[in-house]
C-alpha cells in the first residue's frame, strides 16, 4: 500500500490482540511493526494531506485537526489496554516502513528507558474550576438602589472582599490538592491553566495537573480525588482518565517528520 506512515505509539512485544475493526487516523487500521526489541504502532495515511506542506495546511483547519486528534487517541487508548504505549506526538510521519525503522534504531534507548519507567503506569488528569466571574458582575436593575454613594462603594467592596476570599481558598486547596495527590502519584506535572475561550469549560480552571500513578493505586488515587470534590463550596474538582502517560513520556518522544523529508533526517 502506497502513503506515508503515520506512527501513534512504541511499545514493547505484547501477546494481546487490539481490537478488531479499529479505525485510525484517515479511516486506515493500525498494524505492529517489528525492530529488534521495540514495536511502532503505524499506519498508511495520504501524502496529500500529510506531506509537511499540506500539514501546515492543516494546521489552520480546527475541524480536521479535532478529527485526528480523535482518531489518534482512539488508537492509543486501545493500546493502553493491552499494554504500556509511549506516545509520539500528534502527525509524527515518516516516509516509508525503513524510515520508522531507522527511527526506532535511532531512539532505541531511549525508547526503552521511557517504557521502564512507565511499565505499568497511567496518567490521571485532575483539574480545579472556580466557578465564579473572574470580576464582581454589576447588576443590570439592583432591586434597591443604595442611599448614596457611600453605601454603593461599601456594598462594592464587600462584593470584591467575598470574591478575594474565594480566590484565596482556591488557591490554598489547589495548591493542598496537588501535594496530596503527588504524593501518590510516581510523577506529577503542573500544566498551563486552560483558556475558557478554548476549552469550553465554566468556571476558571486554577489546577491542571497530570499524575502518573501505578495501575494497582489507581482505586486509591480516584477515592481521593472523590473524596475533595465538596470541600469547598464555588470550586468544582474534575478527574479524567485513566490515560496513556503523555505528559511523562519526555524524551522518548520521537521528532515529528514528513512528506519527502521523512527518512532523510534520521
Amino acid at each position: 500500500m502506497t502513503g506515508l506512515r503515520y506512527v501513534y505509539a512504541v511499545c514493547r512485544p505484547f501477546g494481546a490482540a487490539l481490537q478488531a475493526q479499529l479505525p485510525g487516523v484517515a479511516g486506515a487500521p493500525p498494524r505492529l511493526l517489528t525492530h529488534h526489541g521495540l514495536v511502532a504502532v503505524v499506519s498508511h495515511v495520504p501524502e496529500a494531506d500529510f506531506s509537511e506542506e499540506a500539514l501546515r495546511a492543516h494546521l489552520e483547519d480546527i475541524d480536521w485537526l479535532a478529527g485526528t486528534a480523535r482518531a489518534h487517541q482512539q488508537v492509543v487508548d486501545a493500546l493502553t489496554a493491552v499494554t504500556t504505549p509511549l506516545p509520539l506526538r500528534l502527525a509524527t510521519v515518516f516516509r516509508d516502513d525503513s524510515a520508522v525503522r531507522v527511527m526506532m534504531e535511532r531512539r532505541e534507548e531511549d525508547f526503552l528507558r521511557g517504557l521502564d519507567r512507565l511499565a505499568g503506569r497511567v496518567e490521571w488528569g485532575v483539574k480545579v474550576y472556580v466557578d465564579v466571574p473572574e470580576e464582581p458582575a454589576e447588576p443590570e436593575e439592583p432591586a434597591a438602589r443604595p442611599a448614596s454613594g457611600r453605601d454603593y462603594l461599601r456594598r462594592r467592596r464587600r462584593e470584591t472582599r467575598a470574591h478575594e476570599d474565594l480566590w484565596s481558598r482556591a488557591e490554598e486547596f489547589a495548591t493542598g490538592l496537588h501535594a496530596s495527590l503527588s504524593a501518590r502519584a510516581d510523577d506529577a506535572r503542573l500544566h498551563a491553566p486552560q483558556n475558557p475561550a478554548l476549552s469550553g469549560a465554566a468556571g476558571r480552571n486554577v489546577l491542571n495537573a497530570a499524575y502518573l500513578v501505578r495501575r494497582d493505586a489507581s482505586e486509591e488515587f480516584v477515592e481521593r480525588v472523590d473524596r475533595t470534590k465538596d470541600d469547598v463550596p464555588g470550586l468544582r474538582v474534575e478527574l479524567t482518565g485513566p490515560w496513556a502517560a503523555y505528559s511523562f513520556a519526555g524524551e522518548g518522544t520521537a521528532e515529528p517528520e514528513s512528506g519527502g523529508n521523512a527518512g532523510e533526517r534520521t
